[in-house]
């Protein structure tokens, strides 16, 4: 559902908002129960919630994990990040060699130009850089300013994203009923002795 939400505000802006407004209610909870990431009945794991810590990677490739990442970008007020990432992504797997010159042009309108509504930050040479390799679009023709959005995202927010008051939640929530569970067993053990 999130992965689709991304893609959805990438293709439409306007429903960006939408975007913003469903993530960012899911942060008005205290509990932070990521209704994205409920499915059925289901919510990610401690183990999953901590092999997040382990690696950006880990991190993007869970999907609750990109979920919960994606809602701190609401919350920073930078999912403009992860949305590009993702069109990026979307964009190298363009099979039509057609398609390509327009879904070029629509992402740089997008997050890239001077006028980009949802601008990515990125110092001037990769600007430029991009710019140039946008007069014969290339599936790599955003390889540079995709690995800084990339590293920025891994160097900065995913750090933040692990302090977050929202990951602290979703791992010591878990924890502390498995502490209860053990506090039971414990007194049961005593009790028989």
């Amino acid at each position: 559902i999130c992965m689709k939400l991304i893609l959805n505000s990438i293709s439409y802006p306007h429903r960006a908002k939408e975007l913003k407004a469903r993530l960012g209610s899911i942060l008005q909870k205290p509990d932070w129960s990521l209704p994205c990431c409920k499915i059925g009945k289901h919510r990610p794991t401690l183990e999953e919630c901590l092999k997040w810590k382990e690696s950006f990677e880990k991190l993007l490739s869970s999907k609750y994990g990109l979920c919960a990442f994606t809602a701190f970008l609401v919350s920073e007020f930078s999912e403009e990040n992860i949305a590009f990432y993702f069109a990026c992504e979307e964009y190298k797997n363009t099979k039509s060699p057609a398609k390509l010159s327009a879904k070029a042009q629509k992402i740089y309108d997008e997050f890239i130009g001077s006028d980009a509504p949802r601008e990515i930050n990125i110092d001037h040479e990769t600007r430029d850089i991009t710019k140039a390799n946008m007069l014969v679009p290339s599936p790599s023709c955003f390889d540079m300013a995709q690995h800084k959005i990339y590293m920025l995202m891994a160097k900065d927010c995913y750090p933040r994203f692990l302090r977050s008051p929202a990951y602290g939640d979703l791992v010591c929530q878990p924890k502390a009923g498995l502490l209860a569970i053990a506090l039971k067993v414990e007194k049961a053990k005593r009790a028989q002795h």
